[in-house]
């Protein structure tokens, strides 16, 4: 009878482990939790049969899985609590060196106990699994908090959905849905997780589709130089649905951050434009320089200046007239994205408005004349003297050196009808003398005292033995009575 006692509880102990290392591999509930929670629900059975258990241990071989379950008794003379204690004699009849004040370990039989305790014992078990369970859950997904994962639509409660993610259901909530997205069931959906909760029901996972960080987790599965940390995405400002700005910076001077993420004919950003419902992404280039991260971050419009305050983080932003409309961009969307892409708050006006305000100073119009003369002085030859050298038609015959004009700006009402000395014409003198249209302004020059010849009759320099041009022909002399033979 011992013998079949003794069998049956081997059985016993092998069909327990058969079962323990089942259960390890299925829920990943590791065997020696699940000894601990057999030995707490033994513990619990004798305290419900016996009333108290701060007497009684659990002995549990982890390879075997053989469970010894005993009370601890001291030896008394006349027992009063049988729980507690024993009787010398009962005591001697076990083994006769025992004495009073002895401990003996008394072996409890779990064929001994009730059928509610038993069943209380098999609650502590599966109460037990179930916690190492969620306990499990809740980890893996903590674990995945700010990451992207894919779930299956299972329903909607109210206007929220639920979302299976494989061992766990996450709720995406109205507040978390792109606005106008709908969602059929069994439909594949990725998510961004926000958070994870432990409750008594199990972990409570809030999942999300309008987060910024989701594009750059979607980046990072997309594009290997994001991944690999080659492409770093500096900054993301998101308007879900509808429109997401992205700076982008690399470490390798060879890879284009750009490049690298709208990919070969733009298939990377749009394999995430086509997750995301067909939002639009504008990525740009990162640049520590405040004004041309804004600049770059107000495209696709075109910008005329940027004055940025770093410590106020303020700027202001001038551009042509023509592009204020696609700065703003509609209901203020692109200059919005803007400022939270870069940080500063951004005041764009257009260059007639910042004219009238006085914000805004011309400074190509202003030196246009001096950049002129510039370029003109830099590409004459000092050796030849050419007068082709110099574009303007008003110093066609004149030398300029740098000692005469240092770092100064010409222009053509500089020198309206001046005269210039002997040194001024090299090639041009008569009788020691040069003359200028100013010399002969409204002067009278002819033999007869009536006639009078305006400038328009004589070129700027000439000599007086020289020959009349054609103009000055026979015809309009003798027209004037002045004609002769001679001439």
């Amino acid at each position: 009878m011992a013998k079949t006692s003794k069998n049956n509880k081997q059985t016993d102990s092998s069909e327990l482990l058969a079962a323990l290392t089942i259960l390890e591999k299925e829920k990943n509930i590791s065997k020696e939790v699940m000894l601990e929670a057999i030995e707490n629900s033994l513990i619990t059975a004798c305290k419900n049969h016996f009333g108290k258990a701060d007497n009684v241990k659990v002995e549990i071989n982890p390879d075997t899985c053989d469970i010894r379950v005993y009370a601890e008794k001291t030896v008394v003379e006349e027992v009063e609590d049988p729980v507690l204690e024993i009787s010398l004699a009962e005591a001697r009849m076990r083994d006769d060196r025992y004495d009073v004040g002895d401990i003996v370990r008394v072996e409890i039989e779990s064929k001994g106990f009730g059928r509610i305790a038993t069943q209380n014992a098999k609650n502590v078990i599966l109460q037990k699994v179930r916690e190492e369970e969620r306990k499990i859950i809740y980890d893996q997904f903590y674990g995945k908090s700010r990451d992207v994962v894919t779930g299956i639509v299972q329903r909607y409660i109210g206007k929220n959905v639920s979302i299976n993610l494989g061992k766990a259901d996450a709720l995406l909530s109205e507040n978390e849905m792109i606005k106008g997205e709908t969602f059929e069931p069994t439909q594949r959906v990725k998510v961004y997780i926000l958070d994870v909760k432990a409750t008594s029901k199990g972990p409570k996972i809030l999942v999300s589709r309008t987060h910024p960080e989701l594009v750059k987790r979607l980046f990072e599965e997309e594009v290997t130089e994001v991944r690999d940390g080659i492409v770093e995405i500096k900054s993301i400002s998101r308007e879900a649905g509808s429109r997401t700005k992205m700076a982008v910076w690399s470490k390798d001077p060879d890879v284009d951050p750009v490049g690298a993420c709208v990919g070969i004919n733009g298939s990377r950003v749009n394999a995430i434009v086509d997750i995301l419902n067909g939002e639009k992404i504008d990525i740009i280039n990162w640049d520590e320089n405040a004004a041309l991260l804004i600049q770059n971050a107000l495209s696709p419009a075109k910008v005329i200046s940027v004055i940025a305050d770093s410590e106020e983080k303020t700027a202001k932003v001038i551009v042509p007239d023509y592009q204020l409309s696609l700065a703003i961009g509609k209901e203020g969307q692109n200059v919005r994205l803007a400022a939270r892409l870069t940080g500063f708050k951004i005041d764009i006006k257009s260059e007639t408005q910042a004219r009238e305000a006085g914000d805004f100073m011309d400074y190509e119009t202003e030196y246009e004349d001096y950049d002129e003369y510039e370029e003109d002085y830099t590409d004459y030859d000092e050796t030849s003297g050419e007068a082709d050298d110099y574009i303007d038609d008003g110093y066609a015959d004149e030398t300029y050196s740098d000692e005469n004009y240092p770092d100064e700006t010409y222009s053509d009402e500089d020198y309206p009808d001046e005269t210039y000395s002997d040194e001024g014409y090299s090639d041009v003198n008569d009788s020691d003398k040069v003359y200028s249209d100013g010399d002969y302004s409204d002067e009278e020059y002819a033999d007869d005292p009536d006639e009078i010849y305006s400038d328009d009759r004589y070129s700027d320099e000439y000599d007086r033995n020289e020959e009349f041009p054609d103009e000055y022909d026979d015809e309009y002399y003798q027209k004037h009575g002045e004609g002769n033979e001679d001439e």
